[in-house]
């Protein structure tokens, strides 16, 4: 998994950093074909917004968020993410399931 972050109106501490990584290290629990990720964090005025792009295999998944504060715009940002992500590894399951036709005895 390779990460990118970028911040427009914001400085990137190490400390921010190391948060994003610690929460989108999460995402690799529930699926392990993660390639990419874009992480944006944006300030605009009082509002505060992280956005990312994700690339599963087949797929490009993107979530944003805003609020006043920056770790809580990427708590939910993560929360959105990580639905995404379980709903296309829910897919490609199911997707292979319906193939199998059952046995008539």
């Amino acid at each position: 998994m390779q990460m990118h972050l970028t911040g427009h109106h914001v400085e990137i501490t190490p400390a921010l950093r190391n948060y994003v990584e610690t929460k989108f290290s999460r995402l690799e629990r529930h699926f392990e074909h993660l390639y990419d990720i874009h992480v944006v964090l944006t300030i605009e005025k009082l509002l505060h917004k992280a956005e990312a792009t994700v690339q599963v295999n087949g797929n490009t998944l993107h979530a944003d968020a805003a609020e006043e504060d920056m770790y809580a715009a990427i708590d939910l940002l993560i929360d959105k993410i990580d639905r995404q992500v379980i709903k296309h590894k829910e897919k490609l399951r199911d997707h292979h399931q319906r193939e199998v036709k059952p046995s008539v005895g």
